[in-house]
């Protein structure tokens, strides 16, 4: 089959393994907080949310100068960063780091439910270039047999050999997660094109792991690190350029950078600040990121973000409910936001 550039190719069965995602996920979540406050499926352990600043680059060329990166301005954001295993573990184990950056007063309707009164644009990035599966159905596969205990695990992975190497590549230590460069794995459109983010913090080299870490070492190196400087990031894009060599629906494939080079768009500044708190722990946990909340120019791609763009719906919704806590995203105005320095 001739593949184009930022054309997407669903397979037929597709809905099937999203439906058993939402269930197995949801079922997942109701065991394992039965008497807890329900925390998130997956990066359910935040190390902190922070208060930051993402500022559009000047004079961008027309190819890169669309939809949030149109004019040269600043957004206010939140930016949460996590640990990816979906039971809150100590912050040696290896493992895949996130961040999620929700720009806030972005004009224009975005792509969730209630887009038309959205004002917040998220972007979900991760420590890893490669997502774990190719697809939504060995995403089922590898989560059914994640719950269905040892033996179902190893069969999986016995026969999606690539899903292990992915996984188990992936699943690394850090020393702070300010120091680690972040990837957005599924790709998006900018415009008419497909294009991957990346987010690399700008002169600053990841520290080794302490030798006798404490559980929560990567909130402790942030609280270190924010007190005293701020924290600086390139974001940037890679416009795909070969739909075989950078396909839309495996993410699973690294995007080669000889191919196709990463552009700087956009700075994230974190400045210094005091985050480490009961009530900013409480904010961090009851915001919701979804890849779906953005503009149509950055609409996601692939089958990854199909299955996301219900997933994360409804366990979103299902987590607020059970929590009895309000879905009410965060705006520039709100008193939370004041509270910024030492």
């Amino acid at each position: 089959m001739q593949l184009q550039l930022a054309a997407e190719y669903p397979p037929a069965n597709e809905q099937a393994h999203i439906d058993s995602l939402i269930r197995e996920l949801r079922a997942k979540m109701e065991r394992d907080y039965a008497k807890n406050r329900m925390l998130r499926d997956a990066h359910p352990k935040m190390h902190g949310c922070v208060r930051g600043e993402f500022s559009i680059a000047p004079d961008l060329p027309p190819e890169l100068s669309i939809g949030v990166f149109k004019q040269s301005r600043t957004y206010p954001v939140w930016v949460r960063f996590s640990n990816q295993n979906g039971t809150a573990s100590a912050d040696s184990k290896p493992d895949i780091r996130g961040v999620a950056i929700k720009l806030m007063g972005v004009e224009g309707k975005k792509l969730t439910p209630d887009g038309d009164r959205e004002m917040n644009h998220d972007f979900i990035l991760i420590s890893d270039s490669r997502f774990v599966t190719k697809d939504v159905a060995q995403f089922d596969g590898l989560v059914r047999g994640l719950v269905g205990g040892n033996l179902r695990i190893a069969w999986f992975f016995l026969t999606h050999l690539r899903v292990l190497r992915n996984l188990m590549s992936s699943l690394r230590r850090f020393g702070n997660p300010l120091c680690i460069r972040y990837f957005s794995v599924a790709p998006y459109l900018l415009g008419e094109r497909a294009a991957k983010y990346s987010l690399t913090p700008r002169n600053a080299k990841d520290p080794p792991v302490p030798a006798n870490p404490s559980d929560d070492y990567l909130r402790e190196a942030m609280v270190q690190e924010l007190r005293s400087r701020d924290a600086v990031f390139d974001f940037a894009v890679q416009f795909q350029t070969d739909p075989r060599k950078m396909p839309i629906e495996d993410p699973g494939v690294t995007w080669d950078e000889s191919l196709s080079p990463f552009r700087n768009v956009a700075t994230l500044t974190i400045p210094s600040q005091v985050f480490d708190t009961a009530e900013r722990r409480e904010f961090g946990d009851n915001l919701s990121f979804n890849p779906w909340r953005v503009l149509p120019e950055h609409r996601p791609l692939g089958g990854i973000s199909r299955a996301r763009r219900q997933v994360y719906e409804a366990l979103s919704i299902f987590r607020h409910e059970r929590n009895q806590a309000p879905r009410v995203e965060p705006a520039v105005s709100d008193k939370e936001w004041t509270v910024i320095a030492p």
